[in-house]
């Protein structure tokens, strides 16, 4: 039953990502998920990725796309936490866990600068507090986008790449060669996270020793 599903769905994605307004779509959903994070943009690039790997889309357009609509969706979120500082952090206090990852983004700004930003971008809703975190604790806009133009370039050649490696590997299975990408993927910012929490359990037992 769900085998059925997920060869549907992937069928379908097969069938859309082969248009040439499939590339708009990836800069939307890119753009939309930077500011709300339950959109599936890393998988939407993926599969420009594995269309373009088949021949059925432009490598550079994709990664192009995805680059683009990221970028301009986590410069809005920055907006946001900038111009709605208040309204923000009233949206934070009303749950304790959400203020203290607001909190602990901004300190974590001021600590290790524009390469956070990098690293968050491959940590789905990660990245939205912190572009919204760097907004609301006034961060240069200059150095912010410098920043976040570097980390929306290599998400996107990453997500678009894995992709389009795996879509010319299995040409004739888009559906293969879709679900080894996104498990590919899932894989990669497992490790990223594991490594990250690791670094900062070692990093807390320091402080208490």
């Amino acid at each position: 039953m769900i085998a059925n599903i997920f060869t549907e769905v992937t069928d379908r994605l097969d069938e859309l990502s082969a248009n040439w307004w499939f590339i708009l779509v990836i800069f939307v959903i890119a753009l939309l998920d930077s500011v709300v994070p339950i959109v599936p943009s890393e998988t939407t690039v993926i599969v420009g990725g594995v269309a373009a790997g088949q021949g059925n889309q432009n490598i550079a357009l994709v990664i192009f796309a995805g680059a683009t609509g990221a970028f301009i969706g986590d410069n809005l979120a920055y907006l946001i936490g900038s111009k709605f500082k208040g309204p923000v952090n009233r949206w934070a206090d009303r749950k304790v866990e959400r203020r203290a990852r607001l909190d602990a983004a901004g300190r974590q700004i001021k600590k290790r600068g524009g390469m956070l930003l990098i690293t968050a971008r491959f940590i789905p809703g990660g990245r939205t507090i912190l572009t919204v975190s760097s907004g609301v604790t006034q961060q240069p806009r200059v150095w912010f986008s410098s920043w976040i133009a570097v980390a929306v370039a290599v998400w996107a050649s990453y997500a678009a790449l894995l992709g389009f490696l795996f879509g010319q590997t299995f040409e004739d299975n888009h559906t293969i060669a879709f679900y080894l990408a996104f498990a590919t993927a899932l894989s990669i910012t497992g490790v990223i996270e594991a490594v990250r929490f690791v670094r900062e359990r070692r990093k807390q037992r320091a402080v208490v020793a």
